[in-house]
């Protein structure tokens, strides 16, 4: 071993003792009779000491021709420090080096190896290994380590068994879209990587493994976001013979399980609410219940705005709102300010309508020339107002309306400081529609996916009103962000095929594409369900950030990148001629 100990554990207790180090220069700093140096590694930080008069003058001379990350070995005898640090674990000393040795110098950084750096994130991740130096980032992927090895644990102590699914697959035109990988022994034809394990942990049901996991690569061609990245990480179950209830329970234990063990808290009771609960009054099938705000219908269930002349809401499908606890408040540019947010494009209202509370008793609209103060009473006994709350409302097509007001909820929360990233809410949303139905192809889609059953009381509707179907179907919801979902599969091969036909699959492309699914259900196919978890995701909220890339030793940019290798990029003639593959390019 090139050392005794870590960088990270030397303490009071250790003084005298003889040591050897080896680690990265993080700094140093040269007073002219005392150098000291910042010697670095996964570990912690350690001082060394040396003294001009008292320290060999051959290791002063190399301590002073040391650069930032040069890699070195220290020698010499733990001290007690003069002047402690106790923002470092190991602050009560410092080694006096007797020894230096230079493994290997290092070219100055192109940013700084430190916690608030100097370096944007295009630039960190060319250099995504100096970037995993900093202990921030390092702490995070620790931090991921533990996620997975607590998963493990916890599905091991249930009897689950962990089962590899291959990962060169068939394409499905179903979901996202696929990256294909070209066959050279089978010309003109592609293997898939896998979205999902789906179909495999269904066969597995099939197989008698009656518990199922795996913390598994999935890989999607879809545009991305801060949380998306075209390869990812599912930890991905099934179980045979259980109820929706019992998955809920099983995995509902599992991310208690986490939280304990990650972040040493009891997670709160986890609510359940359905799909449309949600959408009703959040707008939203992952809302944020760190805060309240649920949306009041001026226009929906009840009407107290229409007659009055008010064009607007008068021809609305729904009027809707939100109040906003002492924020009567906002000046008019502060409301001015909103309305324009709400009218960004990525965003798309017409226009924000408010009512101000006053502290007096008063209520001051946007609308007064249509409204009467005894009319904004009963707006104010809608919304549970009191004097000092801020009353914002949007009108328009109903499902368009809630989308738009969910966002303004989810900004407005923001800018009070209710989302805080140390608080967790979750929340099992469940009875999602089977099917939602798409304009612009004017055909039914899964909404989860082909394989996700109906509740059995809605099978007979499967022939008379699609949309009304509910599918026996959850989501796990973790401060407005989904971290996991699932579903009961369909078991039997006359429902799959029926479900098939609705999807707009013939017989011939169900059998090519799926074939080799609906035999083994012919084989004694159990019942059985799963669920999936976002892993990355799970980790960001764990580390209290909303991007998933900083709990990925090599993610990929924006663009889907990896700009450290420079991936993708174009390859080889040669290689392009043995896939019989040509290109446009």
């Amino acid at each position: 071993m090139l050392r005794t100990h870590t960088c990270g554990e030397l303490r009071i207790s250790d003084v005298n003792k003889e040591v050897i180090l080896s680690g990265w220069v993080q700094r140093t700093r040269d007073k002219g009779g005392m150098i000291w140096i910042d010697l670095r590694d996964r570990y912690g930080i350690t001082q060394l000491m040396l003294e001009e008069g008292k320290t060999n003058p051959e290791i002063i001379a190399q301590a002073r021709n040391l650069g930032r990350e040069f890699v070195v070995q220290a020698s010499g005898v733990v001290t007690e420090r003069f002047a402690k640090n106790d923002k470092m674990a190991t602050g009560d000393i410092e080694i006096k080096l007797t020894g230096l040795t230079v493994l290997n110098p290092a070219k100055l950084p192109p940013f700084q190896i430190e916690d608030k750096t100097d370096g944007g994130d295009e630039l960190r991740l060319k250099y995504r290994y100096l970037d995993l130096r900093r202990d921030i980032v390092r702490k995070n992927l620790e931090l991921r380590h533990k996620v997975a090895q607590q998963t493990r644990l916890y599905m091991d102590a249930q009897r689950f068994i962990e089962v590899e699914t291959p990962v060169l697959i068939k394409s499905t035109p179903e979901g996202a879209r696929d990256f294909v990988v070209p066959s050279r022994m089978n010309p003109g034809e592609f293997y898939a990587l896998p979205q999902s394990p789906q179909t495999f942990k269904q066969l597995l049901m099939v197989s008698g493994f009656d518990r199922y996991y795996q913390i598994v690569k999935c890989f999607r061609d879809e545009d991305l976001r801060a949380d998306r990245q075209p390869e990812f990480t599912q930890i991905d179950c099934e179980m045979s013979f259980v109820t929706q209830e019992d998955i809920l329970q099983m995995f509902e234990g599992l991310i208690r399980h986490l939280f304990k063990a990650v972040k040493g808290l009891d997670l709160p009771t986890v609510e359940r609410m359905t799909y449309a609960t949600a959408m009703k009054k959040y707008g939203s099938d992952k809302p944020d219940l760190r805060f309240g705000m649920e949306f009041v219908e001026l226009k929906g269930d009840a009407d107290v705005v229409s007659g009055k002349n008010f064009g607007l809401f008068d021809t609305a499908e729904l009027v809707v709102g939100i109040c906003a606890k002492g924020c009567a408040e906002y000046t008019r540019k502060q409301i001015d300010e909103l309305t324009e947010w709400v009218k960004r494009p990525q965003i798309g209202a017409k226009g924000l309508i408010y009512a101000r509370y006053n502290a007096d008793g008063t209520i001051k609209s946007s609308v007064d020339k249509f409204y009467s103060e005894e009319d904004l009473k009963k707006w104010a006994e809608a919304f549970g107002a009191e004097p000092g709350d801020l009353m914002l409302i949007l009108a328009g097509e109903g499902n368009k309306t809630r989308k738009q007001l969910n966002e303004l909820r989810l900004e407005m929360g923001s800018r009070l400081g209710f989302r805080n990233p140390d608080e967790y809410k979750a929340l099992w949303v469940v009875d999602f529609p089977l099917l939602e139905y798409g304009e612009e192809e004017q055909r039914w889609f899964a909404m989860h996916h082909p394989f996700t059953s109906p509740k059995p009381e809605d099978i007979p509707l499967l022939s008379t009103d699609l949309g009304s179907v509910r599918a026996n179907a959850y989501d796990m919801v973790i401060n407005g962000t989904e971290v996991g979902g699932g579903s009961v599969r369909i078991f039997q091969r006359p429902l799959q095929m029926q479900m098939f036909e609705i999807l707009g699959f013939t017989p011939e492309e169900a059998k090519a594409q799926f074939g080799f699914l609906m035999e083994a259900f012919e084989f004694g196919a159990p019942p059985h369900a799963g669920i999936a978890f976002g892993f990355d995701r799970l980790c960001s909220i764990f580390g209290g950030v909303d991007s998933i890339r900083d709990f990925i030793a090599f993610p990929k940019n924006n663009s889907g990148r990896d700009v450290m290798i420079d991936s993708p990029s174009t390859i080889d003639q040669k290689q392009l001629d043995e896939l019989k593959i040509a290109t446009n390019a």
